[in-house]
């Protein structure tokens, strides 16, 4: 396995930084292009109008292609999301339709949008007001994964342990991959990134440096930073990695993309490890 990248319990390894397409509205196109051409491998988006242009993702994928970057030197990341997180006047699916096929519905989007007949990840956006209606969704998906359409699967927005207990109990196909917003509120998911680790569920972080301002401004940052001539989100970035959690930037700036994507070439001791590990607490 690559330094830079984590394998999952579905055995697919993925890169250990992604970039995130959210809110990217009409610059998603150029913008993941950027990001693939400075070096980034992983992109993560979702069939979601309200937040994501996933055809933007797409479009790029393409002039990417024509530039000998393939689609399957990428790993191509999207999620279903539920109707309590779409847009009323614009849904992916049916949403009159049963579970099954609001699933195969958005991803048969998804395929369009992205013009691949894979991915490599699909992510539930968000666990179902009630487990019988998370896992008709999450059947569905297996049936996806089974029919060679997706690698692996995960879940997002996942807070509460015994959800993801259950799901991960009841599932024929395990989640891969837990994405969840990374920030004090939650005690930084604590126990359940205990509980990813003993699944081998991967664990992504989003909203990861501007939840953490106190963080990136803490003595320990700022020092190490300082001492290693880097950034403090580089710093965080880095450490988080060490940690194997899997951050997402979505930054605009091709400096910042270089920075993030530079977190590769030095290592943490392990004493600022563990200094670090003390913030988290």
């Amino acid at each position: 396995m690559k330094a830079d990248t984590v394998t999952s319990s579905a055995l697919t390894p993925m890169p250990l930084l992604f970039y995130g397409t959210a809110w990217k509205k009409e610059q998603t196109a150029d913008l993941v292009e950027l990001a693939v051409r400075t070096g980034f491998r992983a992109i993560d988006t979702a069939c979601q109008p309200r937040h994501y242009q996933e055809e933007g993702v797409g479009q790029a994928l393409q002039r990417l292609e024509q530039q000998g970057i393939s689609r399957a030197m990428l790993f191509l990341q999207t999620k279903f999301t539920p109707l309590s997180g779409q847009d009323p006047d614009r849904v992916p699916y049916d949403p009159k339709a049963p579970f099954d096929l609001q699933v195969a519905q958005s991803f048969a989007s998804s395929q369009r949008n992205l013009k691949t007949s894979y991915v490599d990840s699909l992510v539930l956006h968000s666990p179902l007001a009630d487990h019988a209606s998370l896992m008709k969704v999450w059947r569905a998906m297996e049936s996806l994964q089974q029919a060679g359409g997706v690698r692996q699967l995960g879940i997002s927005n996942c807070y509460d342990l015994a959800t993801l207990r259950k799901l991960h109990d009841e599932s024929v196909i395990k989640p891969a991959v837990l994405q969840n917003r990374f920030y004090a509120e939650t005690g930084y998911d604590r126990m359940i990134r205990t509980f990813c680790q003993e699944k081998n569920i991967v664990y992504q972080s989003f909203w990861t440096l501007t939840a953490n301002p106190q963080i990136l401004a803490s003595r320990t940052v700022r020092e190490t930073a300082q001492e290693l001539g880097l950034s403090a989100a580089q710093i965080f970035f880095r450490f988080l990695t060490q940690l194997g959690i899997v951050p997402l930037t979505g930054t605009k700036s091709e400096q910042h993309m270089r920075e993030d994507l530079n977190i590769f070439s030095f290592q943490l001791s392990q004493d600022v490890m563990q200094r670090m590990q003390r913030l988290l607490e």
